[in-house]
């Protein structure tokens, strides 16, 4: 039984997800070297020694939650506790939380900075996935299947949207949009959920106007147009970014020689670290993260389709698009396609948060992927021993 689980995983998403945050390490290092030293005033290597400190404790979160079944996590005794803590660390960061970036959204423990909201992420596609899977029979029943499981996601929204932190909080609705879509509901009843969301978010809109359409937000839209227009103030990071994109060419200046990490570029190991990639390996650099990337979204949303039971579906669709959506968001900011969100390149930007949140993402999705594997081969020879199993499934599920 051991040895066909193991021939069941999926080495080549294990491949890509570890190739991935190996070459992120390295950047990171390379990325960070001068900042640490003239911004930080610490050793050269310390985001390096703590990003590596993170990839370890997280390699070991991802082989735990890659053995662990991820069928336990839809039982209520699961899902209490989770939301609970979740609701508890949002709440707490109103009297505890440390502010970052204009937003109070860090627990500071000194040896590490936890961001709640990254965790949420998980905790969203793991509720949200395991509450549509089990409203199958009537998932199109506004009040009955539809509505109560949005009550967490409401909560939650809230309470990040008046940290404030309007790019996590756009992150995490449009993950669970993505999941919603994917529930098996039909047009009219998504229609319906799209006009009750716009009535709820009015309101909010009303009493946040001013954080919203704060004169620094603004900004950020205006300086797409020409951010060389205001070099040294609004269009600084930007135009930097251009700058470093643009030095690299195709094959970029070498490894660790990029000239706008020397301060031109403030978030260089975080936000802008692609940025540096491209400067540093050019086109071959940023082809490589892309690809892999990629790679791991689709190849999770692949797994969805096949996987036959909606809840283990649910779960990679939404861990594939919290990867992909994420990525499109920090990639579209670095080249000036959207303004800047201060969303981290998964498994290659700096962030102890960011990383243990995706170990956790990439544990399940691989884990996902082994009992769809594991389960077509058993299938696949024991067709007898599965056919009230079959019978029994929700196969009206569609994506």
């Amino acid at each position: 039984m051991l040895k066909k689980i193991l021939k069941s995983y999926d080495y080549s998403l294990i491949i890509a997800i570890v190739l991935l945050s190996l070459f992120g390490l390295v950047m990171v290092y390379s990325a960070s070297m001068a900042s640490a030293v003239q911004r930080y005033g610490v050793e050269s290597d310390y985001f390096y020694q703590k990003q590596k400190l993170y990839l370890i404790v997280s390699a070991l979160i991802f082989i735990f939650i890659a053995l662990f079944p991820y069928k336990i996590m839809k039982s209520t005794k699961f899902l209490l506790p989770m939301v609970g803590f979740s609701i508890i660390g949002l709440l707490g960061l109103f009297l505890f939380g440390q502010v970052r970036g204009n937003a109070q959204s860090w627990y500071d423990f000194g040896f590490i900075s936890i961001q709640p909201a990254e965790f949420v992420k998980i905790s969203i596609i793991i509720y949200l996935s395991a509450v549509y899977a089990k409203k199958q029979a009537y998932i199109n029943k506004f009040n009955h299947g539809v509505l109560p499981p949005l009550a967490y996601l409401v909560i939650v929204l809230g309470l990040i949207a008046f940290q404030p932190d309007f790019g996590t909080a756009l992150i995490i609705g449009l993950i669970a949009g993505t999941i919603i879509i994917s529930s098996g509901m039909n047009i009219k009843t998504i229609t319906k959920l799209v006009m009750l969301g716009m009535i709820l978010l009015s309101p909010v809109i009303l009493v946040l106007q001013d954080e919203i359409f704060s004169e620094k937000r603004l900004e950020r839209f205006e300086v797409l147009n020409n951010p060389f227009k205001d070099e040294l103030d609004s269009g600084f990071h930007l135009a930097n970014s251009y700058i470093a994109i643009g030095s690299g060419g195709v094959n970029g200046l070498g490894l660790g020689k990029s000239v706008q990490k020397l301060g031109y570029l403030p978030e260089s190991h975080t936000d802008f670290i692609m940025a540096v990639i491209a400067e540093e390996l050019g086109v071959w650099g940023v082809s490589f993260v892309i690809l892999t990337l990629g790679y791991i979204v689709l190849r999770g949303i692949y797994l969805g389709l096949r996987c036959k039971d909606p809840f283990g579906s649910l779960l990679a669709i939404g861990i594939s698009s919290m990867i992909g959506i994420q990525s499109f968001i920090n990639l579209a900011g670095v080249s000036g396609v959207m303004p800047l969100t201060g969303v981290p390149l998964p498994f290659v930007s700096y962030g102890g948060s960011s990383l243990l949140q995706l170990a956790i993402a990439a544990g399940i999705l691989v884990n996902v992927s082994m009992f769809v594997k594991y389960e077509n081969k058993y299938k696949h020879k024991h067709p007898e021993k599965t056919s009230n199993h079959q019978e029994g499934n929700v196969y009206q599920f569609r994506t």
